[in-house]
């Protein structure tokens, strides 16, 4: 059965929601008959920031995630090939509507979080996130990557000596600071604004660091996950991009908010250190933190489950 009008605007709304490298949505969304296309836009680049296009690809997983989910909430059972054999280089993925399947109550929960999901730059509420909680958002990563929880207070010790190692030289780029003011320049306050790292993950020129000691600290009080991938290539940073939106919805859900911190690992010795002193079993993509806001008060849980690790 083709796609009505109607339709089709429905899956176009949805991929537009999705998150990318900075705001700048690098896909494009062509539907026809039953079938809808994910194009990768090539023409949009960050030489500095993301030189090999690996976030790009990320950012055209996540707008994958949302456009299952849209096809879902059609009440169609979405039939996904990805890098489809014989097709054109700068398709992505190809959805195909395979039959009538009512979206189930956790499907529909999710689809409506697409249009909620804001980045959360801040500092989260002091209230943890509960343990239980954040396996379950490992879970709905999906096959093809996995999310690995920061638990262990010297896993935040050395997550916090990486983030600032990587801002520190961030900071230093001429290139990067120029990439990165033009794109912070469409909002009405500058990001810099809201304390740097670790909750915003940007490093101006200007930016102030905090101690070691201090960001171990505030990480620990954090809800944060690494998306790893066996591999590295395209189809690992595409399933990178999918499984990290499939968490961060299934996260909203959940009454949590967060963002996504992927500047830092464009660091190679960040990378390459955060692999090694985590023992992560493959290559991280991005790291995805979680908090109640500080507007909010998560329900209150037995003192068991909602002591969580300190």
């Amino acid at each position: 059965m083709s796609w009505s009008g109607t339709e089709i605007g429905v899956l176009a709304r949805a991929v537009s929601r999705a998150p990318s490298v900075h705001h700048s949505r690098p896909w494009t969304l062509e539907a026809h008959g039953d079938q809808a296309e994910l194009v990768e836009r090539v023409e949009v680049a960050l030489p500095r920031h993301d030189p090999a296009g690996r976030d790009r690809m990320v950012s055209c997983g996540a707008a994958l995630a949302n456009l299952e989910l849209a096809v879902r909430a059609l009440g169609r059972r979405p039939a996904v090939a990805l890098f489809p054999a014989g097709g054109r280089p700068d398709l992505v993925a190809k959805v195909v509507a395979a039959g009538r399947e009512d979206a189930t109550a956790e499907e529909v929960e999710r689809y409506s979080a697409v249009f909620r999901r804001r980045s959360y730059r801040a500092p989260f509420s002091l209230h943890p996130v509960p343990p239980s909680i954040l396996d379950s958002l490992g879970a709905a990563a999906g096959s093809g990557a996995q999310a690995r929880a920061v638990r262990r207070p010297e896993d935040a010790a050395a997550l916090a000596e990486l983030l600032r190692r990587a801002a520190a030289v961030l900071r230093e780029d001429r290139v990067y600071q120029r990439e990165l003011t033009a794109w912070t320049a469409q909002f009405p306050e500058p990001l810099q604004d809201v304390a740097g790292l670790p909750w915003a993950a940007l490093a101006h020129d200007g930016t102030r660091l905090p101690d070691s000691l201090t960001l171990a600290g505030r990480l620990r009080t954090e809800g944060l996950l690494v998306v790893l991938t066996p591999g590295d290539g395209r189809r690992d940073h595409l399933l990178a991009g999918l499984a990290m939106e499939r968490i961060w919805l299934a996260a909203l859900t959940e009454g949590l908010v967060g963002s996504v911190l992927a500047q830092p690992l464009h660091v190679p010795e960040v990378r390459a250190g955060l692999a090694d002193r985590l023992g992560l079993p493959g290559h991280p993509q991005v790291i995805l933190r979680f908090g109640y806001p500080v507007t909010a008060t998560p329900v209150t849980l037995p003192s068991a489950v909602a002591a969580g690790p300190r």
